[in-house]
């Protein structure tokens, strides 16, 4: 019995790999306030609740001119001093590169507020804080001091750049009075735009709520089909000046690898560069491995590729490191689809689940009120269930992982092994 206790534990180190932890990322909540509130609308009332309801699938429609107004009266004066309106719509992130998609998305629009009482929309009183032109963006965010006003609307006259255009859009209100921190752009390619939308299945900031209701991130999808490293670099600066949150993944290099377009010590450079603009705004990059591809114009040069995320985790140890979606999907191939590159749609909900866990662990878990140490399912407690997945963790049992991965951290070494597994017990044994 000894010798098979030794055998086990002997094997469990052996296999254990370090799990990096970030010590330096924190995320205060900034919540959605603006969820079912009373929401009104000009021309087509009837969808102006679709506006603001769970539902990413579902969206205020109207033809322009035309506005999407709320009642924020109801919302406790503390939780909307500052505030970030943003808005989504499905169109690609913006016109580059050549999958140009512009569906319904406004062009020109002002963000009002007003001082009235709730319970009647006002038809008067209204305040310019916010006017944009000639946009080309499918989500924008907006901060916003207000303080001793009740309403708030968007007023869109163009969309798709045309007076009477139809439009489309999801429309938030965050609490940033404590400052803005919980907000993400993911940016990168095809994958990016199909992974990260929040339209389809499951978004990325209901997999955070799910995981911790303190936080409901607020998420742009920066994804735009067909375009490589060199046009991220080319643009970014563009895209981080409308951008006023914190986190800023950059996710380019299927397009780079396949047939080898820009090559690997090209596609370093521009990721480097853009790293370095990120750091320079005082935001915090997020770097993910490059999607494994069973293609091989692209299977054949990723290593390469891959070698360079790896190089530039090392000398950015302030970059966050996403998820690794060159092991994961190498290890579920069946998450790829028939062209053997891009993910099918069980393989991008997969995709927005996997970072969810994996920034929750890396940015969320330390920071969270409802943070446990040893609470590695994130259940809000410490006991014998967190024992049995750490155990099995360690031993690499297939499908399972640790919801959060930093509570298991216990010797606070950065690595998850064996030994934090005999801390948890002896916890469980002194409680």
């Amino acid at each position: 019995m000894k010798k098979t206790a030794f055998l086990t534990a002997a094997l469990i180190s052996a296999m254990l790999m370090p799990t990096p932890v970030s010590a330096n990322a924190t995320a205060v909540p900034n919540p959605v306030i603006s969820r079912n509130v009373p929401a009104y609308a000009g021309s087509n009332p009837a969808t102006a609740s679709a506006g603001n309801d769970e539902h990413y699938f579902s969206f205020w429609s109207a033809n322009c001119p035309d506005y999407l107004a709320y009642d924020l009266s109801g919302v406790p004066e503390e939780n909307r001093q500052v505030i970030d309106a943003v808005w989504y719509n499905t169109s690609a992130y913006d016109v580059v590169g050549m999958y140009v998609n512009r569906n319904m998305e406004p062009s020109d629009y002002t963000i009002e507020v007003n001082a009235a009482p709730g319970g009647t929309y006002p038809e008067t009183g209204w305040k310019i804080v916010e006017t944009v032109e000639n946009n080309t963006l499918a989500s924008r965010q907006h901060i916003i001091e207000f303080a001793g006003y009740n309403w708030i609307r968007i007023c869109i006259t163009q969309a798709d750049d045309k007076e009477n255009g139809s439009v489309t859009i999801n429309f938030d209100i965050h609490d940033v009075s404590q400052g803005i921190s919980d907000s993400w752009l993911f940016l990168g390619d095809s994958i990016t735009a199909g992974g990260m939308n929040n339209c389809y299945g499951t978004g990325f900031a209901t997999y955070i709520h799910r995981l911790d209701e303190n936080y409901f991130p607020i998420q742009e999808n920066g994804g735009i089909g067909g375009i490589t490293s060199k046009d991220g670099l080319e643009h970014i600066d563009g895209w981080l000046a409308t951008f006023p949150g914190q986190y800023v993944s950059i996710a380019y290099g299927t397009n780079d690898a396949w047939g080898n377009q820009t090559g690997a010590e090209q596609y370093y450079q521009n990721t480097k560069a853009m790293i370095d603009k990120v750091l320079a705004l005082g935001k915090t990059p997020v770097l993910p491995r490059i999607p494994h591809a069973e293609e091989s114009g692209v299977a054949d040069y990723l290593g390469d590729y891959n070698a360079m995320i790896d190089r530039l985790w090392a000398e950015y140890p302030e970059v966050i490191q996403g998820p690794d979606f060159d092991a994961i999907l190498t290890e579920h191939p069946e998450y790829l689809s028939g062209d053997g590159v891009h993910p099918n749609s069980e393989g991008y909900e997969e995709m927005r689940r996997i970072w969810a866990e994996t920034m929750y662990a890396r940015v969320y878990s330390a920071s969270s009120p409802a943070a446990v140490r040893g609470d590695t399912n994130a259940d809000g407690a410490c006991d014998i269930r967190d024992v049995i997945l750490l155990q099995k963790w360690l031993l690499h049992i297939p499908g399972i992982s640790l919801t959060k991965p930093d509570a298991a951290d216990l010797d606070g070494d950065g690595q998850i092994d064996i030994f934090d597994l005999a801390l948890i017990k002896r916890y469980l044994i002194e409680t």
